[in-house]
């Protein structure tokens, strides 16, 4: 599913890496934004634009009730049926059907992607219908003081333009055997702050589009385990990856996001 269309760094997008630092370090290593462009022409493809319409359907804040209108639940609808058409989520479909986790009926297939996904559950104990999958691993939760989730590029993008969030440097790899952090790597471990509050650590793909991280995500989620262990060659690089994937609510999607456990030129 990597062999699809993804954006290609330093022609479809720039990003400025700047200063490295440990998580617990203070200070803020980068003076500039972390994304220098980003092809507009490219956003308007219908997975990213779908995917780009559900960004504002959220609040932040975990213990605050969401309330999912009409328009918003066709906008889950509009962005499945628009992901459903593309080679990665084709081929997430006859994966899962192959090893018995999914219909070979695709209406019954994006039900499920739906439910894992989308339908609501309590993240705070006692507290309201306040999460999903989709909101923690893509936008971004806010709780108890700390950003919760919030592990996809465009959405770092979109709030770095707003001025909503402040990029504070890449994170020291733990190896000092570990390729040098830089402009073309399609996984980042960064920090940075969001809505006044900071996330320490956080591991996001970088240029690729939504329909591969729901792809692997939801076949990590259905098929694997907690810790699944993947090897990617982007072509410039090579990571070791572990795929964190947590059960929420018996059955579905409570966070997945990339580890990168060892990165080699």
């Amino acid at each position: 599913i990597w062999f699809t269309f993804r954006l290609t760094p330093n022609v479809d997008y720039e990003v400025n890496v700047q200063g490295g630092k440990k998580p617990y370090w203070k200070g803020d290593e980068a003076d500039d934004p972390l994304f220098t462009f980003v092809d507009k022409g490219a956003l308007r493809r219908p997975s990213y634009r779908t995917f780009m319409a559900l960004l504002d359907n959220y609040e932040a804040e975990c213990g605050t009730a969401e309330k999912v209108t009409s328009t918003e639940r066709k906008e889950n609808i509009d962005f499945l049926n628009a992901i459903m058409q593309t080679a990665p989520m084709q081929f997430c479909h006859k994966y899962l059907q192959k090893k018995g986790k999914a219909s070979g009926d695709p209406t019954e297939f994006k039900k499920l992607l739906h439910k894992i996904w989308f339908d609501l559950y309590k993240r705070t104990r006692g507290g309201p219908r306040d999460s999903s999958g989709f909101e923690h691993v893509f936008i971004g939760e806010v709780k108890d003081g700390k950003i919760s989730g919030f592990h996809n590029w465009i959405q770092l993008y979109m709030e770095e333009q707003k001025g909503a969030l402040d990029y504070r440097g890449y994170i020291k790899p733990r190896n000092k055997s570990d390729a040098q952090t830089n402009s073309d790597d399609h996984v980042l471990t960064l920090q940075f702050s969001w809505k006044g509050v900071e996330k320490s650590v956080g591991t996001s793909f970088i240029g690729v589009s939504p329909e591969f991280e729901i792809a692997l995500y939801s076949m990590c989620f259905l098929l694997g385990s907690e810790d699944n262990e993947v090897s990617l060659n982007t072509g410039s690089d090579e990571f070791v990856l572990n795929i964190k994937c947590y059960t929420y609510d018996r059955d579905k999607i409570g966070t997945a996001f990339p580890e990168a456990t060892a990165h080699y030129d």
